[in-house]
């Protein structure tokens, strides 16, 4: 897959995207992170084939999606964020429905105890629970065994132990060669999944790198966090060690002291507050 300057504008002028690249591998998981309106929805949309660009080159597995048919689409799979009217045919019915639509689908069963919805296969799923649909959803996406899957927010309302259950299935379709683009709040889950991401804030992409890479060397220099004199005190350094040193031979031990290394989580949320405060100062001028 790859992404080049990808930009789309609504009429009123409204920049959603504004010039986004990037690129995905054969058989890579990529992570797409960014907070409620950034423009993630969008970007996949337009990669799916549902939305058109204003500008740029895309394409999806060898293919524009703005000109892709029914052979290219049925080489995709696709987890909708949000989904529509709730059928009342049994998930077993549903999922061997939406299977004979492939050239080689998965296991029906196999597919419903992946999500775990075994013991629901015979319920209608408009008597099931929201996270139950949920799965169904998911469900829904690889059962055509795609080459290419969309997950957007794809554990929403699963509980910690299927979510759990969710990553071991992601990753067996990982060791098969299935190509994933996916988005998700929970950024554990992209550090866990993910080999790649991409964070990307006011519809432009702040950094795109390995998960241990992203922000570049300056966003993951540790930080040495102290109280000395009933004020805390914090100092990033390369050396923690040294420091940490320096500041028992100064005194003796320090009181709450600790060493962070910033996380997936602490590089994202740095990002945020960088435009959070590029906006307000952009209000003020």
């Amino acid at each position: 897959m790859r992404v080049d300057d990808l930009r789309k504008t609504y009429r009123g002028g409204l920049e959603a995207l504004r010039g986004v690249s990037f690129d995905i591998h054969r058989g890579e998981t990529f992570a797409l992170l960014g907070p409620n309106g950034a423009g993630k929805s969008t970007v996949i949309e337009i990669l799916e084939g549902y939305r058109d660009r204003t500008s740029g080159d895309v394409s999806v597995l060898g293919v524009d999606p703005h000109r892709g048919g029914l052979d290219w689409k049925a080489r995709l799979g696709i987890v909708l964020q949000n989904t529509g009217e709730v059928p009342t045919a049994s998930v077993r019915e549903l999922l061997a429905h939406f299977a004979s639509f492939y050239p080689r689908p998965r296991d029906v069963d196999e597919v419903i105890e992946a999500v775990g919805l075994s013991e629901k296969a015979k319920v209608s799923v408009r008597k099931l629970s929201g996270g139950q649909r949920r799965r169904v959803d998911v469900a829904l996406g690889i059962i055509g065994r795609p080459e290419l899957l969309f997950l957007d927010e794809p554990t929403t309302g699963f509980d910690p132990e299927v979510r759990r259950q969710f990553w071991d299935l992601i990753r067996d379709l990982q060791s098969e060669g299935t190509t994933i683009l996916l988005t998700t709040h929970y950024l554990d889950e992209a550090a866990e999944l993910a080999e790649r991401a991409a964070i990307i804030v006011g519809g432009q992409m702040a950094s795109v790198g390995r998960i241990d890479e992203l922000g570049g060397p300056d966003a993951r220099v540790p930080l040495v966090r102290w109280r000395e004199g009933g004020v805390t005190r914090e100092e990033r350094t390369d050396d923690p060690g040294a420091l940490v040193s320096a500041l028992y031979a100064r005194g003796g031990e320090p009181e709450r002291l600790e060493v962070v290394r910033p996380s997936l989580e602490d590089v994202y949320l740095s990002f945020l507050g960088d435009e959070a405060r590029r906006s307000t100062a952009g209000d003020l001028a």
